[in-house]
């Protein structure tokens, strides 16, 4: 179909031609009873135009005309006030007309596929928004005033020319998804990090080189960061993504994984296939991962053999190679040991009994309040600060409280440090 037929845009208007030939109040289809029509679905079609009779459809909250040629849209499109749902997709659209805005009630657009270069003035007037998807286009910006849709809850602006995002889309508070594969993208603006619904963010395809620290992201569920040129994962990288599942960092070039992989403890899927890492932290191995992918990395500490039998035997041999680290211990007292990742803030969640606070071999000059306020609610019974330079250890990081300690009494514990570490010398043996 090339043409809309005359009769579906007067479906309104027009009295059918049965009501001249049954008036009879017996009827069984009564056609004074005939409602307005409210979906319109004309998709899959070869229309390269509607013309303005679109405005006798008025009560329309559903119109679909994806899949066909149309290079433009009518501006009596802005007398559809009820419109919910415009699905305009896989057509040859280059602008969309002002009288959009005019669709206040619009909840779903979808404008993926077309040859859309930018986006209308006003568009931010489009308040009721929840699902917009402008992906597959040739947008190099997204207008600030994005931020005006509020209620946002999906937006797709994957495989455009995107060079950045405006900082403004932070103020989406309840955006959940944000795609924004396969663009231009070299950095990531630090507000977006404290987007705090966030749940899956997709920026896969780019040119990014660093990452932002994911601060508010606590909710974030999938990040996808494959096909970057990623040099570095840090610890701040890490430390806030308390509810993370999918992690996809495959395709970069990171050399190493941190020690603080650990605390992403609901992680269940791990791809860091094909970058330049050649070992991996035993700690991994105790992760609930159900899917890890390493092929493409030149990793000498696990031998091919384990890596080919899959995710479980990898996780099984690091879990095996923790146990052979660890020291062996004189006193009767089952230990566990907690070796704190360096520099970060850390998760206590993730460690179900702690007796050894373990920071040896760090290379710190400097023990972080950080260290002492993630166990100060556990009952510690040995330190280790081994294997580092340390020149002094600050006495404000002294925190004995909490501790089911008998030497010393309780009474010189609430005098503070000065008096513990005085007690602490005088008992000293000479």
């Amino acid at each position: 179909m090339e043409i809309v037929p005359q009769c579906v845009w007067r479906i309104n208007v027009d009295v059918p031609e049965e009501a001249n030939q049954n008036l009879s109040f017996g009827a069984t289809e009564r056609w004074w009873e005939q409602t307005d029509l409210t979906k319109l679905i004309i998709s899959n079609n070869k229309l390269q135009s509607l013309t303005d009779d679109l405005r006798l459809l008025p009560a329309l909250t559903v119109l679909d005309i994806h899949d066909n040629q149309l290079t433009s849209l009518p501006s009596a499109i802005r007398d559809l006030e009820n419109l919910q749902k415009l699905n305009v997709s896989h057509n040859k659209l280059k602008l969309l007309p002002e009288e959009i805005t005019n669709l206040r009630n619009l909840k779903f657009l979808y404008l993926q596929h077309n040859e859309l270069a930018c986006i209308s003035e006003g568009f931010e007037q489009l308040a009721n928004l929840e699902d917009l998807d402008l992906s597959n286009n040739r947008l190099t910006t997204v207008p600030a005033s994005f931020s005006s849709l509020s209620g946002l809850v999906r937006l797709n602006l994957s495989s455009n020319q995107l060079k950045s995002l405006p900082t403004e889309i932070s103020k989406m508070k309840r955006l959940k998804h944000l795609d924004c594969n396969a663009n231009l993208l070299e950095t990531i603006p630090p507000e977006l990090t404290g987007m705090e619904s966030l749940e899956l963010l997709y920026l896969r395809r780019n040119k990014l080189h660093f990452l932002p620290e994911f601060s508010s992201c606590r909710l974030l569920k999938e990040l996808h960061l494959g096909e970057n040129q990623i040099e570095m994962l840090g610890a701040e990288h890490l430390t806030h993504l308390n509810s993370i599942l999918v992690l996809d960092l495959r395709d970069n070039k990171l050399k190493s994984v941190p020690d603080e992989i650990v605390l992403l403890q609901s992680l269940e899927r791990l791809d860091l296939s094909n970058n330049d890492i050649s070992s991996l932290p035993y700690s991994l191995g105790n992760l609930p991962l159900k899917f890890l992918a390493l092929e493409g990395n030149p990793l000498r500490t696990i031998r091919r053999e384990i890596i080919n039998k899959g995710t479980q035997e990898v996780l099984k041999y690091l879990r095996s190679k923790i146990k052979d680290e660890r020291p062996s211990h004189s006193d009767s007292v089952t230990e566990t040991a907690m070796t704190l990742p360096s520099e970060s803030r850390v998760n206590v969640q993730a460690i179900i009994t702690l007796k050894t606070l373990d920071y040896s071999d760090k290379q710190t000059t400097l023990i972080s309040d950080d260290v002492f306020d993630a166990v100060k609610s556990n009952i510690i019974t040995s330190i280790n600060f081994s294997k580092n330079q340390l020149h002094e250890i600050p006495k404000r990081t002294l925190l004995l409280d909490g501790n089911p300690f008998r030497v010393p009494r309780a009474t010189i514990l609430m005098k503070g440090t000065a008096a513990i570490l005085e007690y602490l010398r005088d008992r000293i043996p000479t």
